[in-house]
């Protein structure tokens, strides 16, 4: 068995960004961004108006209050193709742009005027209220650097920057195969001693949440043929991932039916818990991932190895689950040479840390404690028994890695 982190590392090893393709700027967000992005334009592209109000000569009201000439108006969008000299003012509205010859702007607030008259109470230093030109950004200027997830407030920046269309990593395919005599689908005829399968919507949900497109290959049965039919669709995708299977039995067939098909098999077993048969190797010249069939091991399988491949596939730094301190609730016993990652509930808060709570059932094929579940506990292998009272490590199970 290998661990945790050396089966990480042989995962990402090999594994390339996928293409590109150009899509309208109105369907980016969340899309990786594949090229930096040039702004076309200056933004304000002149000197502009802040608020409303007159657009005046600092150096005609050093000294208040004084009476000025109004000699024109200018709205937003607007302009006066006029050169302002002393003694003179412009209304002015904001965002609109400032005459030829006026460096300040005088709030309304501060002012008295007629149609023809404005009399300023109360004065202004040089560029109050001015946005003066290229104030956000310049012509040319780098706006946003490659790579990088496109959240809604870059697609307003990319928008102002005048660019329609932006070039992204096309989202990584991921084909899911689920394997076993024993499944049928939510909503199928179920026979006495079969079971729903909820591990490919599952993972499914954590691609999709992860930036990826899942494509269900649907469920195989325990035979060579079945297993065979199933897999030619996974050749057109990024990446395959099949579901149950990955073990040893005599109907695990993943690594002898695939082998004879060209699957190349770089590891299969990992020292945790759960999730120990995990298989990674190659399949029709793209990355494949051979899950336990519990739906529990799956999950915190895509948690430690799926998500980082996404995000490589997506031409990403590749992210690992944040750790942060807990303290424990309650005793716990000794590990055994495997890591472990246990399913446990915040309770409460001791010392400035969230107060856990371990299920009292951790067995992989439960999904009630799953859903309920707010943290993976984990343990390294060998650790001591602790007491109540005691720090751990915790994996919180909120977004943004991912939404599961």
């Amino acid at each position: 068995m290998i661990s945790v982190d050396e089966a990480r590392a042989k995962i990402l090893k090999d594994i390339r960004p996928v293409g590109t393709e150009v899509i309208a700027l109105s369907h980016a967000s969340g899309r990786v961004m594949a090229n930096d992005a040039i702004s076309r334009r200056t933004q304000p592209p002149s000197d502009m108006s802040a608020m409303d109000g007159f657009a005046v000569k600092a150096a005609d009201i050093v000294t208040t209050p004084v009476d000025l000439k109004i000699i024109g108006e200018v709205p937003a969008g607007g302009g006066l193709n006029i050169e302002v000299k002393a003694g003179e003012a412009v209304r002015i509205f904001t965002g609109a742009p400032l005459p030829r010859g006026t460096d300040t702007i005088v709030i309304q607030e501060d002012t008295e005027f007629t149609e023809e008259t404005v009399t300023i109470k109360e004065g202004s230093a040089k560029g109050t209220y001015v946005r003066p030109a290229g104030l956000d950004f310049r012509e040319g200027d780098v706006g946003l650097s490659a790579p990088k997830i496109l959240a809604p407030r870059d697609i307003g920046l990319l928008a102002s920057m005048n660019i329609p269309w932006v070039t992204v990593r096309r989202k990584p395919r991921i084909a899911l195969l689920s394997t076993g005599d024993e499944l049928v689908r939510p909503g199928e005829p179920l026979g006495t001693n079969q079971i729903i399968s909820s591990n490919s919507l599952l993972v499914a949900s954590i691609i999709e949440a992860a930036g990826g497109e899942a494509l269900d290959l649907g469920i195989a049965k325990d035979n060579a043929e079945s297993l065979r039919e199933k897999v030619q669709d996974a050749k057109s995708a990024d990446m395959l991932i099949t579901l149950g299977g990955a073990s040893v039995g005599d109907h695990d067939l993943i690594q002898p039916v695939l082998g004879k098909e060209g699957l190349s098999v770089d590891f299969w077993r990992i020292a945790m818990r759960p999730g120990k048969p995990l298989i990674f190797g190659s399949f029709a010249e793209i990355p494949m991932l051979g899950m336990p069939g519990n739906p529990v091991s799956s999950m915190i399988c895509s948690y430690l190895f799926l998500i980082p491949a996404l995000d490589v596939l997506r031409g990403l730094p590749p992210r690992h689950p944040p750790r942060q301190k807990a303290v424990l609730g309650h005793d716990l016993k000794q590990n055994d040479r495997r890591e472990d990652y246990m399913r446990a509930q915040i309770i409460g808060e001791e010392n400035g840390l969230p107060l856990v709570q371990l299920f009292s059932k951790q067995d992989s094929s439960m999904l009630s404690p799953l859903s309920s579940a707010d943290c993976l506990i984990v343990r390294e292998p060998f650790a001591e028994a602790l007491v109540k009272g005691a720090e751990v490590e915790m994996i919180p199970l909120t977004h943004p890695y991912p939404a599961v």
